[in-house]
């Protein structure tokens, strides 16, 4: 009985090191080469510098090989077995390569947006010339205190890793602060703001009737199916019912097979089947938001899709550093691949504290900010609205 339970138990000593040999070094090779290809050809920062932050976020990352070719900007990064390539592309940032050639993905014929318009004597939000602060000494010492407190790592084994604060009061930026590694012009990592973003293109889409957020969402591979039933507004909200899991520290979860070793992401969030009816259930998917991306593709054809979260979002409200991310079949990846600068990001926050509109354009649909903010009556904890978290 001993001899049968040693045997078994290295038989699952085996099997665990196999699972783990076979399925972890692809993960975490998609992960580094992705990462540090946006980092350096979108951020303009170093290798050590992405090691020493992002890389960190999973355990063994930091200490992938990575190799950048600036020639054809491109990152390559080996973790044991497996190599991994990401290939930035002008306009377009980083892309990872998974199922698809290089070649194919370079050569592909996408309308890139134009180049934002200069605002370099422009006032902040628009441009990025400073108003005189009115803020009183207490305040300002208060400020100060605030954004030395968001750098300062209390926890030796902890690091905050802050890369940057940008403090808004009145419309004005009133304290702002960066790490060496970057600076007010450094793009930096969204993740899943860019769901955040997502809400507003579809909001957009919604504002110029393209999309109606209660009709059914209009997915090719759903129509003779009972996934038809999933309206615009259960995948927004995050309860459409299809199986999911977002786990970021399984390597076989839902979430790195779309990110890590599928090409067209949206369509393989579109596969998933049903768990639960529509709106019945809340949970969080970076998969839904994909394929919310895709139907805007749809909506708007590829002609206008490239140009239109610039046109549309991005330099109306002077986030001029903004790009958001597709994948190696042309869609954006709504879910978190978007950088900007930190100035950019509050910005965007004005945005909606401002009810979507700009300058005194309405540049989201009257009540969406508010559609946007109400929690979903699935999301039991009052956690979660229309891609956005909320404060609950």
């Amino acid at each position: 009985m001993f001899r049968a339970l040693a045997l078994l138990l290295l038989a699952i000593v085996l099997a665990l090191l196999l699972y783990v040999g076979l399925t972890f070094p692809p993960v975490m090779a998609g992960m580094a080469a992705k990462t540090v290809c946006s980092c350096i050809f979108l951020g303009g920062r170093t290798t050590e510098s992405v090691r020493d932050k992002e890389l960190q976020v999973f355990p063994g990352l930091s200490r992938a090989s990575i190799g950048v070719d600036e020639r054809d900007s491109t990152v390559s990064a080996t973790v044991f077995w497996k190599t991994s390539k990401a290939i930035f592309r002008k306009r377009l940032g980083c892309t990872l390569l998974a199922e698809a050639d290089e070649a194919d993905v370079r050569n592909q014929r996408i309308a890139r947006p134009a180049n934002p318009p200069a605002r370099d004597s422009v006032f902040w939000p628009d441009g990025d010339v400073m108003a005189e602060g009115k803020l009183d000494s207490a305040a300002q010492k208060l400020i100060s205190e605030a954004l030395a407190a968001g750098f300062r790592d209390s926890d030796p084994d902890r690091p905050k890793r802050t890369s940057a604060i940008v403090i808004v009061y009145d419309g004005k930026i009133v304290g702002e602060k960066y790490a060496d590694d970057v600076d007010r012009n450094a793009r930096l990592m969204g993740w899943s703001m860019t769901k955040s973003v997502t809400n507003a293109l579809i909001g957009i889409l919604v504002k110029d009737k393209k999309l109606v957020a209660d009709a059914p969402a209009p997915v090719p591979e759903w129509k003779d199916d009972e996934r038809r039933r999933i309206t615009l507004n259960n995948l927004l909200q995050a309860t459409s019912g299809l199986k999911w899991s977002e786990s970021y520290f399984i390597p076989t979860s839902s979430f790195h097979d779309m990110f890590i070793r599928s090409d067209d992401k949206a369509g393989y969030a579109a596969s998933m089947t049903p768990e639960s009816a529509p709106g019945e259930t809340y949970e969080y998917s970076s998969g839904t938001t994909n394929i919310l991306s895709a139907v805007a593709r749809r909506a708007l054809g590829d002609s206008q899709y490239y140009k239109f979260p610039y046109e549309r979002l991005f330099y109306k409200i002077g986030m001029n550093h903004a790009v958001i991310e597709p994948d190696a079949s042309g869609t954006f990846v709504g879910s978190s691949y978007s950088f900007a600068t930190a100035r950019d990001w509050a910005r965007f926050g004005l945005l909606y504290l401002n009810d979507g509109v700009w300058n005194g354009e309405r540049i989201l649909p009257e009540g969406w900010v508010k559609y946007t903010t109400t929690p979903s009556t699935a999301a039991r904890h009052g956690e979660y609205g229309a891609q956005w978290h909320l404060n609950a």
